[in-house]
């Protein structure tokens, strides 16, 4: 039996450290099978990926990028706040708070839900008041058995906010709850209310000011304003701009209350942020660690370094949230709960995976908060302070996304600050032009929705829910990644109410199972994106054959299917054969090359490759097949 040595010493001590040249060799040897003959620094770029505000990620970090960096992300506890707010971090709380979202209009059923949910997990509650949502007089009924100095609550009511607030201040009162012991939030956000709605009214932020004024005064545990940054979020905002636009309402808010006559330090705490977390779990992680450290340099910059411990209420996206297969959801919000509470968040809100479908039933709200429960309780999360703090691709995403964010920043205070970038269309127009972009990805699946535009499921079982109340418009827009395909999945639904049946592709895969595998079922994805069902029977076809077998299908349009190889031999008799049993559309499936001008010929219309714009080619297909 070999005795392992105790004296210490890695067993990994006699073998030499790999090298980033030795590295990068073995990546060239990589990349030059694959066809790409690039060599060094080159090799490694191949390999990166670019995200937005001109953000990259390697594909390697080294402890040589560590040594490169700027500041130092400190300690937890202590500024600039990157590594979090508090030295122990979520642990002494045993966890980060569980706050559910509340907006059921009728008193009486959101009674029923906020008791549901405090009595199984949650800790906290944000309520939906006002407008078409609950009414500022149900408040009492629907908090009704809620132990409100043990329950903190967060009030979401838009231009009702301080009406909501007076009403939350009075029930305080009325139950015995002590000054010292209200905790939340009054949701005053003048400047998320203008975002949302275009409205630009100078007596809610003399409201919101009055509010801050109270609160600072009489209840030490109690915030008047929250920076809400999911109207940007929500907009389609890139990560960076999301950010910058928080800090410009932060710093306008600090303007407005220490104009009114608080200090630094009690301005600052006057404020929560809210900021969106999606299933991009490292830029999630780093948006809430750059968050940090930005309002830690403000607070710097405006003398009171120690107030600049920046409170943070961190939502599920509703973006990245799908009307399509919307169990899915289910796993998109586990990995944003755990980028955000891996991220330093103090309050997460999970949102329903039947959020984007009206308003969520009592399973819905269940799974939402045992995803904390489970993160926290059986995963263990929150026992580590700053758990992803020394990765070096994590603190180096962090720095990246701080100084992009800060650069968004400074150019909204050059314009005259938040308000006016909202009134001057500078801050809409700049998301606008972001979320252009990514629409250009999701029609072309380069970022794909998984059940949506990668593997739907047309025999999906459907799911009603209650609708929910119409939320504030007006201002910028509330995008969802699958809207596009929403149009043409919707466009299917009605054609199958009408006729009985779904628009369908005929598949004409050619030779063996191994030769068209491949392609079959990228194009059976692509059109059930659209809601057209691919019909592939029999399982390989001939130029001899693939007439009868397109007239049984029912389709009108067919896709050919197989290797280049087979192409050459049999796509232009195929495709001959199926133009003359009557097909509208041939598809071929693949990028044709030299060959393009020889397929066409023959009867080809157009190519479905990776790439190609899938949301246009889909569209078109339900054009010429006349589904409305």
């Amino acid at each position: 039996m070999t005795v392992l040595p105790d004296d210490g010493l890695s067993l990994a001590a006699e073998f030499p450290d790999a090298t980033h040249e030795q590295w990068q060799r073995l990546v060239e040897g990589v990349l030059r099978k694959s066809g790409k003959d690039v060599t060094g620094d080159a090799a490694e770029e191949a390999l990166s990926t670019s995200l937005d505000d001109g953000l990259t990620t390697r594909p390697l970090y080294t402890a040589a990028d560590d040594a490169r960096r700027g500041d130092s992300p400190g300690l937890p506890g202590f500024a600039p706040f990157t590594r979090g707010a508090f030295a122990a971090g979520t642990t002494a709380a045993g966890g980060w708070d569980v706050r559910q979202r509340h907006e059921r209009p009728d008193p009486v059923r959101a009674n029923e839900a906020v008791l549901a949910d405090l009595e199984n997990g949650a800790s906290s509650l944000w309520l939906a008041v006002g407008g078409s949502g609950l009414p500022v007089s149900g408040l009492e009924q629907a908090l009704s058995g809620v132990y409100l100095d043990l329950a903190p609550v967060a009030l979401d009511a838009g231009a009702e906010f301080d009406a909501a607030a007076r009403e939350l201040l009075r029930l305080y009162e009325l139950h015995g709850v002590a000054a010292e012991d209200a905790r939340g939030n009054l949701g005053a956000d003048p400047l998320g209310y203008t975002a949302r709605t275009g409205v630009h009214d100078p007596v809610l932020a003399a409201s919101a000011t009055e509010l801050a004024e109270l609160t600072a005064r009489q209840y030490p545990q109690l915030r008047a304003l929250v920076v809400d940054a999911l109207p940007y979020h929500e907009a389609g905002a890139s990560a960076a701009q999301e950010l910058g636009c928080s800090l410009a309402t932060g710093v306008a808010y600090l303007r407005q209350l220490t104009g009114a006559g608080l200090d630094v330090e009690a301005a600052c705490g006057q404020l929560d942020f809210r900021y969106a977390a999606s299933a991009d779990q490292f830029l999630t992680i780093a948006k809430f660690r750059a968050a940090r450290r930005l309002w830690a340099r403000v607070a710097e910059a405006c003398g009171a370094p120690e107030a600049g411990a920046q409170r943070q209420h961190a939502v599920t996206s509703s973006v990245m949230m799908t009307r399509r297969d919307p169990w899915v959801n289910m796993l998109r919000t586990t990995i944003a709960c755990m980028a955000a509470g891996v991220g330093g968040a103090d309050a997460v809100t999970v949102l329903p995976f039947d959020q984007a479908i009206g308003l969520p039933d009592a399973f819905a709200r269940r799974i939402a908060r045992n995803t904390s429960t489970i993160l926290v309780e059986e995963s263990h999360l929150s026992r580590v302070v700053d758990p992803a703090g020394g990765s070096w691709y994590v603190e180096q995403l962090t720095d990246q996304l701080a100084e992009a964010a800060w650069e968004w920043f400074q150019e909204i205070e050059r314009a005259g600050g938040q308000a006016e970038g909202l009134r001057s269309g500078l801050v809409g127009s700049r998301i606008a032009a972001t979320w252009e972009r990514r629409t250009t990805a999701l029609a072309k699946r380069r970022e794909p929705i998984t059940g949506v535009s990668e593997f739907p499921l047309l025999a999906e079982r459907e799911v009603n829910r209650d609708p929910a109340p119409e939320r504030p418009t007006g201002g910028l827009p509330r995008v969802r990644r699958d809207e596009a395909y929403e149009v043409l999945r919707s466009r299917s639904d009605a054609h199958l109410a009408e006729t009985g049946a779904r628009p369908r592709v005929f598949l004409a895969a050619l030779g063996p199972a191994a030769a068209h595998t491949g392609r079959v079922t990228f194009a059976a994805n692509l059109f059930q994106a659209g809601g057209i069902e691919p019909v592939h029977d029999p399982v390989t076809v001939d130029a001899a054959s693939v007439a009868e077998a397109f007239t049984a299908s029912g389709a009108s349009v067919a896709c050919i299917c197989s290797s280049d190889a087979l192409y050459a031999e049999q796509a232009a008799d195929v495709a001959r054969a199926l133009k003359e049993a009557g097909a509208r559309t041939v598809f071929l499936a693949g990028r044709p090359g030299e060959a393009e001008e020889t397929y066409r010929s023959a009867g080809v219309d157009a190519f479905v490759f990776a790439g190609s714009d899938a949301v246009a080619t889909l569209t078109s297909v339900l054009d010429r097949m006349e589904v409305k």
